[in-house]
């Protein structure tokens, strides 16, 4: 049997962990016996899960320091971002503790005039969840938290390069929570398949790139398995002349560059209006260029290695075919052990440039020239991703035009792409998702089905 090695990005030689991969046998076993768990699960009442979620919260947080280094070690994450990673997925767990008080239904006028006629909202079975490695525990959790929340079990495989983060978080699953509600299988493309195809399987949940993501869709879709699926993005940070500009080159510097640019919601895209021009590339410049490269377990450290050599390499060579001019940045870091990419900013000319239409998942941005508001907002609609956008500007009147006609599930005025508030919806639109939304009360629509009541 193959095993699973995770490594460490910054340290390649220093293995973090070791699995064996999951066989066709593992997915069947955990599957039926998830079913089997998931129906007595379903039937406690919601104080006991939510009871359960707060006991798996306190459970982290017990180890919560060296989580975030185990996240630092295992994915290269800077360690006050990993430390951020660890507060936000207690949170999340913590929420949805509260949240399955919730009202899981309503009443609605009879026909009849004397009976009852009314909703209730009820767990939808066992879901598979296929999750990546970028943010090993933050991603896991908001996606199991709620499952569980109302009633439903999970099968839970993680990327390869994160089996150490998960490992830790299912032990604690299965630590606090009834035996079967949670299950950790490791492997490859045969053993997402194999779980998306077991009969047992009522729904699928994934975040990936877009191109797994369809397929993702497309195989459970045709054995009519509900799938939500978060994808890829091309986020634009749009700057408005009437913008503090200070403010904005540092939030957008950060947008690009935090976790190495690793992100779905990272800033690919910088749409400045004229006239700024040269004057905010260069400021912009600057900033990145102040950023310190290097090992993310060091104070300090603003950008990491990338995950591996295969993604440093697929984001040189997108900077590379480029047409733009390189302002800053472009190349490999020389001088460290690990896989990092000096931060860059590419000057293009053309909406079809490489680094304006395609997913680059590194430190790299374009930055491209807007005429006119409404050029800026053309070109921030332009392609097929839809995830996030940022807008700067002082205008209350620009602000709620660009929320108004920006093709996108997210809109930030005055702050950076990246980031999301745990109890609101987060999502995508076009080729960034397909399927109902993740995180805050938007979960519920995914991880329940609703069944209407008639009394007479």
């Amino acid at each position: 049997m193959t095993d699973i090695v995770s490594r460490n990005p910054a340290h390649p030689l220093v293995e973090i962990a070791r699995r064996p991969a999951s066989s066709a046998k593992d997915v069947d076993e955990a599957a039926r016996h998830a079913a089997d768990a998931q129906r007595a699960w379903a039937r406690l009442p919601a104080g006991e899960r939510g009871q359960a979620l707060m006991a798996f919260a306190d459970r982290l947080s017990r180890e919560a320091d060296s989580l975030a280094a185990l996240i630092c070690e295992e994915v290269g994450k800077p360690i006050g971002e990993a430390r951020a990673e660890v507060t936000r997925s207690l949170d999340i767990l913590r929420y949805y503790a509260g949240v399955v008080l919730l009202p899981d239904g309503e009443t609605l006028p009879a026909g009849t005039g004397r009976g009852w006629l009314m909703s209730r909202r009820y767990p939808v079975g066992v879901i598979g969840m296929i999750t990546p490695w970028n943010f090993p525990l933050a991603i896991p959790t908001w996606k199991v938290a709620p499952a569980l929340a109302y009633g439903n079990a999970v099968l839970l495989k993680p990327a390869s390069p994160a089996i150490g983060v998960a490992q830790r978080f299912a032990a604690a699953a299965q630590e606090i929570l009834p035996d079967g509600i949670v299950h950790l299988l490791t492997g490859d493309r045969d053993v997402a398949e194999a779980i998306i195809d077991h009969p047992s399987v009522s729904a699928v949940s994934f975040t990936g790139s877009t191109a797994v993501g369809r397929s993702v869709a497309s195989r459970a879709g045709a054995r009519g398995v509900a799938t939500q699926c978060e994808m890829g993005g091309q986020n634009a940070s749009v700057v408005l002349r009437d913008c503090d500009l200070e403010h904005a080159a540092s939030t957008i510097a950060a947008a690009i560059t935090g976790y190495a640019g690793q992100k779905c919601t990272a800033t690919s895209r910088v749409i400045i209006e004229d006239p700024l021009g040269d004057a905010f590339v260069d400021l912009l410049a600057d900033r990145l260029q102040a950023l310190k490269v290097g090992d993310p377990a060091l104070p300090g450290t603003g950008v990491g290695p990338l995950i591996d050599a295969t993604a440093r390499e697929s984001v040189l060579a997108a900077v590379a075919r480029s047409s733009g001019r390189t302002i800053t940045g472009g190349t490999a870091v020389d001088g460290l052990e690990g896989f990092y990419v000096h931060p860059t900013l590419v000057d293009v000319r053309s909406s079809r440039d490489v680094l304006v239409e395609q997913e680059v998942f590194g430190p790299v941005a374009a930055v491209v020239r807007a005429r006119s508001r409404e050029e800026a907002l053309a070109l921030a609609n332009h392609g097929s991703y839809g995830l996030v956008a940022s807008v700067f500007t002082a205008d209350l009147e620009a602000a709620m035009t660009f929320c108004d006609e920006l093709q996108v599930g997210m809109v930030k005025i005055n702050s950076a792409t990246t980031g999301a508030d745990f109890h609101a919806p987060f999502g995508g639109s076009r080729a960034s998702a397909f399927g109902p939304h993740e995180q805050g009360l938007a979960a519920r629509e995914f991880f329940t089905q609703t069944r209407t009541l008639t009394f007479t």
